[in-house]
Parts: structure tokens; sequence; C-alpha cells
């Protein structure tokens, strides 16, 4: 059967200038740039059948890529995002198969960043990002209700189900600590694995980055050698989880660590909050967590009423190793407690 599609109401979009969450088939993902002057009347509905998702995998990929520039002027990280990277670089660097400084560790490393996630800000990139291209129709809630909408592509580097962030969940993805000690090894590996097998630099750093399709172009060579030779600017404003609040919540029966994400809360370069800078609906606050142990973990996202206005708790589930797109179980009037704020089904 087919999946009901949400009510949209008819607005004035860009011409899918898109950039954080490109679908990538095996890779991060990035979304949709700032609006631009030039607008198009656009009804965002979802990609139902192969045909309109194939040509929605080709359109982000396009998009994207035309809109990966970086703005002139010093690059600017958040502090606690940036000394997370340093961290992670430090580390990767220490243990890596080929010599490679901490600091070429961490260009190489956040060269993806601004690219994927910017969309031409000169504003800091902000760990709560969350993907706004994507609009395949597993992706919706099946009644159609509006802010019920899983983005499968999150966080600095737009872990994206259907490839890195397959094993995690949008809350480790969005927390720069976790995110950065999973991707920057990830990346100097990769970067080492190409310099022992012969490569230059120049096309070591591209097989590096080659899960981020916004790096195509070369905009991530470009990132890379301003952060070598002109830095990169801290700023404190943008905190570890880019806004997004950590919490405890009780589900069925037992206790996690979740995350709250709203997206009014987003630190650093929020213009991918905006319903008008995406196909993609802009998510209602949301909590998420890991359940299960094993070959049955799965992410958990759940709205609850008070905070999507539609008078039920709805809980979406994805098993880990599963592409959101295809792999997303929907449970209505099965919420949490969060035992941080005293709120939900406490």
């Amino acid at each position: 059967m087919k999946t009901p599609r949400p009510p949209f109401a008819r607005r004035a979009l860009t011409t899918l200038t898109a950039l954080t969450a490109a679908v990538l088939i095996s890779a991060p993902q990035a979304a949709l740039a700032a609006p631009s002057p030039d607008v198009v009347e656009y009804v965002p509905t979802p990609a139902d059948t192969p045909a309109e998702r194939a040509e929605a995998d080709r359109e982000a990929v396009e998009e994207k890529l035309a809109n990966t520039a970086i703005p002139p002027g010093p690059l600017s990280f958040g502090a606690q995002p940036l000394a997370a990277a340093r961290n992670a670089a430090e580390g990767a660097a220490a243990g890596a198969s080929c010599a490679i400084t901490a600091e070429s560790a961490t260009a190489l490393a956040l060269a993806p960043v601004w690219p994927e996630v910017s969309a031409g800000s000169s504003l800091a990139p902000s760990p709560m990002t969350l993907s706004r291209y994507d609009n395949q129709s597993g992706l919706y809630d099946p009644a159609g209700r509006a802010g019920l909408f899983f983005n499968p592509g999150v966080g600095l580097w737009q872990m994206d189900s259907a490839g890195l962030g397959t094993n995690n969940t949008a809350g480790e993805a969005i927390d720069s600590v976790w995110v950065s000690d999973f991707v920057v090894p990830y990346i100097v590996d990769k970067y080492c694995a190409a310099i022992n097998r012969g490569s230059t630099a120049p096309a070591a750093r591209a097989t590096a980055w080659a899960d981020w399709n916004a790096c195509a172009g070369g905009d991530c060579d470009t990132a890379y050698w301003r952060a070598m030779n002109t830095g990169i600017g801290s700023d404190p404003s943008v905190g570890r989880h880019g806004g997004a609040q950590p919490r405890t919540c009780e589900f069925r029966g037992a206790s996690y660590d979740c995350l709250f994400v709203d997206v009014a809360n987003a630190e650093g370069a929020n213009w991918w909050t905006r319903p008008e800078s995406g196909r993609s609906p802009v998510p209602a606050p949301f909590y998420v967590f890991r359940t299960g142990s094993g070959d049955g973990v799965s992410e958990v996202r759940v709205w609850l009423a008070a905070d999507s206005g539609h008078g039920v708790d709805v809980t979406v589930t994805r098993p880990f190793g599963g592409n959101a797109r295809t792999a997303l179980s929907w449970t209505d009037g099965q919420g949490l407690c969060d035992t941080t704020a005293g709120r939900g089904s406490c």
C-alpha cells in the first residue's frame, strides 16, 4: 500500500539549493542551502516510487555540489566541538600508520564539515544540523501528521543511516565528542591507507573524503588548506551538542541516557531550521536514544504529544544496520518519561 502523503501547504521555496542531507546511497549526506532571492512554488511531497526516489537521489547530489562553496573570511567552529575534534585528531595522529601531525589530522577531518552543513553561512557549523533534502516516503509519518519526520542525516558530518551512520543514533551523531571519536580516526585511517598504497597526499585526501559528496568538487581541499594556513576560529556560543539537551528518560520500564532535540535551540548556523530552507519537513521537538544490545540494537525517536501538538505520543524505531528510508516502525500511544525535566508519561 502506498504510504499516505502528508498534507502540505503550498509555499515559496528556493529552487532546491540543497546542502545538508543530499541522499547518499552509501555515504553521509548534506542539507539544503540557505534561501536565495530566486524562488519558485514548491510543494514538498514524498518520493514514493523507485523512479521518484532515483530522481531525488540524483537531484540531491547535483544540487549539493552547486552549494558547497565556503564563504570568505576566517573559518569558525564551535569551541567544544573543535576541542573534541582536536583531541580525537591527536590520538589518531599518534597511532597513525603514516606520518601525519595532529594539526593536519584536525584539518583533514574537519574539512568536509563546512561544505556539508554550512550552506554559505559564515557561522560555526551546528552539531545539531538535521538533513533537509530527503523526501522518500518511508521517512514520513504514515498518518501524514506535520512535524513527525525522521531526518536521516544528522550532525556535523551528516551521519546517515544509509552509510556511516547506520550503527549510531541521532543523539550520538549530534554529540561532538562521540562523533569526533568515531569519524576523525576513520578519516585519518583512510588517508594513511592511501598513502601507504603509494598515493600522493592530494589523492589520499580525496580518498579520505570519498564518503562525502560535498567534497567531489574540491571544496574540502580548499577548507583543508584554509584551516592549515589561517587556522580555525573557536566560537564559545556553540556547545558540545549544539543546543540539544542531554536528559535521562524512562521508556518501557527502563532508564536511558537520551537527548532532547529542539531545532528552536540550535546553536551556530541555523538556516536549516527554517521551513523554507528545504524540501523535507522541519521536525517537531523529539527525544532520541538507543535500546537493546548485541544484534538487537535500535535507534528510538519519540515525539511527546505536548511537543508535536497531535494529542498522542508517537515513537519511531530504526534497527541498527537499517536504512531509515525503508526500515522505520511507527507506534502511536507509546511515550516516555523525561525524568530530568519531569515531563511526558511519568
